[in-house]
């Protein structure tokens, strides 16, 4: 394991103002290069851990260390290298025009009107909205909007890159066009932290996995060592995991580079997770059914 990694969690716990608890004693650390899935089912606690990683909430006992220093000295430092994207895109556009959106945060850093411009350029170019720049966000579907609050956050330059669920309610052109930024912007030196409940679409990319239940981290490990610890978590397992089949990337344009196998194919993929599901059915296989019941281990917080 990398000696120096970039943020360290540990301990962390949190209960909300009403005696809920959200986590309970969750410890883990991020490397730089690291790109870590995140799953558990609804109200596991995902939502929750990503907005203490930038300092959005404070943690009730416990910490996080931002390059070895306490996240809590350095809260507007945390805000800038920690980008967080909400699952609601909305939330996040403030702009009259694509433009002014995405140069909201390098504004209010200060910088100087060409560093203002450059960012705001090549977030825009690294997402491909340049050519909406003069758009009203409101007129942009919402794959677009994604990318928008994507590239708002990438133009204060952050190391880390959160994600909490971005393929909720995203059509297939979206949802892939998402995916191919994603994996793109991981190549491109960010480290990546994501949650999803449609692990099919992005888990071939990942490097590790987090496995939250009832605001716990139960696991941490590589994707393929976890894959069946997640049905009795409530997770539903990738379909190609189902029906004995290896993990491949969602879509035929994905993508080749699978750090999950640690191979790189440069020819284009033949067996995508939407291609098996076609050839399952022409067998006669079920698809993906989903077990009659699924059993939650008990979890007792500290």
């Amino acid at each position: 394991m990398n000696q120096n990694p970039i943020m360290v969690v540990e301990n962390l716990s949190h209960t909300y103002a009403n005696g809920t608890p959200g986590l309970s004693n969750i410890s883990f650390s991020v490397n730089k290069g690291d790109f870590i899935l995140v799953a558990g089912r609804n109200g596991s606690g995902k939502s929750t851990l990503f907005r203490h990683l930038n300092g959005l909430q404070s943690p009730t006992t416990g910490s996080i260390s931002l390059h070895g220093s306490p996240l809590k000295e350095q809260k507007q430092t945390a805000l800038t290298k920690v980008g967080l994207i909400f699952q609601d895109a909305d939330t996040q556009i403030v702009g009259e025009t694509v433009w002014e959106d995405v140069i909201f945060g390098p504004c209010n850093l200060k910088l100087s009107p060409d560093e203002i411009h450059d960012r705001g350029l090549r977030a825009l170019t690294a997402m491909n909205l340049l050519h909406l720049k003069e758009r009203d966000p409101s007129t942009l579907s919402g794959g677009e909007k994604r990318k928008l609050a994507i590239a708002g956050v990438l133009a204060m330059e952050p190391e880390i890159l959160v994600f909490d669920e971005p393929f909720s309610n995203l059509d297939y052109p979206g949802t892939r066009d998402l995916i191919a930024s994603v994996v793109s912007l991981h190549r491109a030196g960010h480290t990546i932290i994501l949650s999803t409940h449609d692990l099919e679409k992005i888990i071939f990319y990942a490097t590790r996995m987090l496995l939250l239940s009832r605001g716990t981290l139960v696991h941490d490990d590589m994707p393929q060592v976890l894959l069946n610890h997640l049905e009795p978590l409530g997770i539903r397992q990738p379909c190609a995991q189902r029906l004995g089949m290896p993990i491949a990337p969602w879509d035929r344009d994905a993508p080749p580079v699978a750090p999950l196998s640690g191979k790189t194919d440069p020819t284009p993929m033949k067996n995508t997770f939407r291609e098996q599901k076609t050839q399952s059915k022409k067998k006669g296989s079920p698809w993906c059914n989903a077990p009659e019941k699924i059993k939650i281990p008990e979890v007792i917080h500290g």
